[in-house]
């Protein structure tokens, strides 16, 4: 299954530990695009820059990844069986994911990220979304296209009906229609719905 974000910092991380410490057994992927120096960015300031290859780099098992408080020192504190870390260019996606896919021997995965939706079809897909303000990512419309649910987060641990009616003011403020189709819509209340939800879609 997937997790995907709307935007930037949509608590996708946290999710997918709650999923995790609700799915026992399964493991975790977690996809990462880095860029070289000819993006323009600061090298030094990306935080896989120097990892990056001319092949797609997974890093599998506890020795490989873990490291107290990043995402995947917290997927295996959440309960997952195996996480992989994918480390990837921009035209290294494809190839990256379906190799961490063929290295899973679990009978579920959570896979954390957006881009991979290209190339491959989830068996329950989730896009996170923060209740209030999102600053929508280029591909985020595409994304939502892709996605059987919407998960809202919250900072400040508010209930669900305050989540459902900041997103919702969020929403009317927008110069586009977001369009759910009738996509259910969960918060942190719903997790055990949403786990009942992955559990029949899931083979």
């Amino acid at each position: 299954m997937a997790v995907s974000g709307l935007s930037s910092n949509t608590g996708k991380t946290t999710l997918v530990c709650e999923l995790l410490k609700r799915l026992p057994g399964w493991e975790a992927i977690k996809l990462t695009r880095g860029h070289y120096r000819s993006c323009g960015k600061d090298p030094l300031g990306c935080c896989v820059s120097d990892l990056l290859r001319d092949e797609p780099l997974i890093r599998s098992g506890r020795e490989e990844n873990y490291e107290a408080g990043k995402d995947t020192g917290r997927f295996w504190d959440a309960g997952a069986a195996n996480v992989h870390w994918v480390i990837v260019g921009e035209d290294q996606v494809e190839d990256g994911i379906k190799q961490a896919l063929s290295r899973v021997a679990a009978y579920g995965v959570v896979v954390e990220g957006n881009s991979f939706l290209d190339y491959i079809t989830a068996d329950f897909s989730i896009i996170c979304a923060r209740a209030g303000e999102n600053r929508m990512k280029a591909s985020a419309r595409r994304t939502l296209e892709r996605a059987d649910a919407l998960y809202l987060s919250t900072i400040d641990d508010g209930d669900s009906a305050t989540a459902r009616s900041r997103f919702a003011q969020w929403r009317e403020s927008l110069a586009i229609d977001l369009d759910f189709d009738g996509r259910p819509v969960f918060t942190q209340e719903d997790i055990p719905r949403m786990i009942d939800r992955i559990r029949t879609k899931t083979p």
